[in-house]
């Protein structure tokens, strides 16, 4: 049975404008990204069987261009279209701590460095430059390592934070496996 063919408060697009995004399954919302579906198979379906194929929506997310173009129903124009969208959510994330309040709470902080380190494929430590209020002034990843270390040199450190004239910093580093460093131990927070 097509989309069409059902309901108005069962299809997706509906759904959202009348409920609001955070209704919509995984799937329903893979669906709206995806518009179309294949022969034989909706949109919803056939996203469906991608979060099956896949995982999670988050695999389908991370995959590269190789993986999510093996999948029937995906190509580089769909690969594109995601890879634009991820990063208007990341540009979208990081002006609202531009130009925001104060990262006023480890929530804040940690669904940032989430954000912004999730995706590296290697071990990275980066570093969170504040004025005296606690608002950004600056992000940097300012230490690249391998699959499963890091080099950290302090001294680096003290440099770029002069540079900003930051009054505060939050340290942060991931791990390769898609975690930030903090997340499941707190956040290290230095002030001066």
């Amino acid at each position: 049975m097509r989309i069409l063919d059902w309901p108005a408060a069962e299809r997706p697009r509906e759904k959202l404008l009348e409920r609001g995004a955070a209704s919509l399954s995984d799937a329903e919302l893979l669906a709206i990204f995806l518009r179309t579906g294949v022969a034989g198979c909706s949109a919803v379906d056939l996203a469906r069987r991608l979060l099956l194929e896949f995982g999670s929506l988050r695999a389908l997310l991370e995959a590269n261009l190789d993986a999510f173009c093996h999948h029937h129903g995906l190509g580089p124009a769909k690969f594109a279209q995601l890879q634009a969208v991820l990063e208007m959510g990341r540009r979208h994330l990081a002006e609202d701590m531009d130009r925001g309040p104060a990262l006023e709470s480890p929530q804040a902080v940690r669904d940032f460095l989430k954000a912004r380190l999730r995706h590296e494929p290697h071990e990275v430590f980066a570093c969170l430059f504040m004025d005296n209020r606690h608002r950004m002034l600056e992000f940097e990843v300012l230490f690249h390592g391998s699959i499963d270390s890091a080099s950290v040199y302090p001294r680096q450190i003290v440099k770029r934070a002069l540079a900003h004239n930051a009054a505060a910093l939050i340290l942060a580093h991931n791990y390769s496996l898609g975690e930030v460093d903090g997340c499941n131990q707190g956040l290290r927070r230095r002030s001066e």
